[in-house]
């Protein structure tokens, strides 16, 4: 199970925003080109994404669907990823201050991933997610900006890496 964490200088509403969009996943999720809405109302219980990843000159196509929805709290989805099976990524947003604590859980759920996971693919998984969330902080912070009367690092977008939080944070 690969568990990392970001503190994003935005409030949680303006993480919810992003992560609400489904236009923009391709904008924060390492390896994704381009994605757009499925089934439903993203990122209500039941409803999907498809998305594209590229491999050099090949394309493939992948899709995510809802398990959970508690906004602006949790977001929890299954991305089926055909052959390797499918992964649960778990968001859990928490109020940090005027911030956002975002932290994710990912571990192979279904197929040859669930059957094969061991600690390479989650030494694999945590590198993925070092960038997702660096990602994700960029779009929220770029596209709200912050609140009047908020801290210095929340004034000028300065989020803070899993590595910079490591021993302050409660289970």
């Amino acid at each position: 199970m690969a568990v990392r964490h970001q503190l994003i200088a935005r409030e949680p509403a303006a993480v919810w925003r992003v992560l609400s969009d489904p236009a923009r996943y391709a904008d924060w999720v390492v390896g994704t080109a381009r994605s757009f809405p499925g089934e439903g109302c993203w990122p209500e219980v039941g409803s999907s994404l498809t998305y594209t990843m590229r491999l050099g000159s090949k394309e493939l196509r992948g899709h995510t669907v809802v398990r959970r929805h508690e906004p602006p709290r949790w977001l929890e989805l299954e991305a089926h990823s055909g052959p390797l099976g499918t992964a649960r990524i778990a968001f859990d947003i928490r109020p940090w201050g005027d911030e956002t604590l975002v932290i994710v859980d990912e571990h192979p759920l279904r197929g040859f991933a669930g059957a094969a996971h061991n600690l390479v693919l989650d030494a694999f998984l945590q590198i993925r997610h070092r960038g997702m969330l660096g990602r994700l902080a960029t779009a929220v912070e770029r596209d709200s900006p912050a609140s009047p009367g908020t801290s210095a690092s929340a004034r000028n977008g300065r989020s803070t890496g899993a590595g910079d939080l490591q021993g302050r944070l409660g289970p």
